[in-house]
Parts: C-alpha cells; structure tokens; sequence
C-alpha cells in the first residue's frame, strides 16, 4: 500500500495529461466530421484526406490516451483513502467518464459510417454533438473540484 501512496501523485499527472490529450481529440473529431460532411462530399480527394486524418486521431491519440486515462484513474480510485463513496462527487464523474467513453465509441461508430460511405448525419448534427464532451467536462471538473 505504500507503494500506492507514493505513486500517487505520478499517476495523477500521468492521468491529466492523459485526460488532456483524450479531450482535445473528442472536441476536434466531431468539427472535422462537420468538416468533412460539408466540403468534402463530392471531392473524393479531400473526403480521403479527412478519412486519413479522422483514423489517425481515433487511433493515434485518443485511442491510447482513453486506455492511459481509464487505467491512471482506476489506479487513483483503487488508492485507499483517496476516494470516499459516500459523497455524490465520485459517482457524478464516475458516470460522466462512461458518458465520455460511451461518445468515444459513437464517434468511431460515425467514423466508421464516413468510411464505408453511409454517414447520415448533417454538419449541424455534428456541430450539436461537439456539445456533448464539453458538458461532460464540466460536470467532471466540478465535481473533483468542489467534492460535493
């Protein structure tokens, strides 16, 4: 156990960082499918620049930085003393990090649309949607903040 204690805070910023870099993909992947819905269409050069750069995103960065965030974050939950489950805050950002991983997999999902030509959805969709990690965040962020 005190091997957990002194790892703590390593994992804690090895689990920011993470958390960071899987974010700024769940805010970017959803304005370049508005992008690619709405310029890339009839342009079958641009539209596989798009499939390139969206894949790359999936797979290069978010995939691995969800894997870190998850894995850092159970460490810290499994770090006794460091999380009291009779307050609301913990389930609160427990649920809200399902809710960003649920978004995640729906985006591949959509990716996978793009790729196999079958998306449906509009630039104004995926602009509203772009909404989604955003409150999540929020709810997180206060959450581990205030610790209600």
């Amino acid at each position: 156990m005190d091997l957990m204690y002194i790892a703590y805070p390593y994992v804690k910023s090895l689990h920011i960082m993470a958390v960071i870099s899987w974010m700024a993909g769940l805010f970017y992947l959803p304005r370049l499918f508005v992008y690619h819905v709405e310029h890339a269409k009839n342009q079958e050069e641009l539209y596989a620049t798009f499939l390139i750069m969206e894949k790359k995103l999936l797979k290069v960065i978010m995939g691995p930085a969800s894997i870190v965030t998850w894995i850092a974050g159970l460490v810290m939950v499994f770090t006794p003393g460091i999380v009291d489950w009779s307050y609301l805050w913990p389930w609160s950002k427990g649920f809200s990090v399902l809710a960003m991983t649920w978004f995640h997999h729906w985006l591949m999902y959509r990716y996978k649309d793009f790729e196999n030509g079958k998306n449906t959805l509009t630039g104004r969709q995926y602009r509203m949607m772009n909404e989604v990690p955003t409150l999540l965040m929020v709810v997180i962020v206060i959450s581990v903040i205030f610790k209600f």
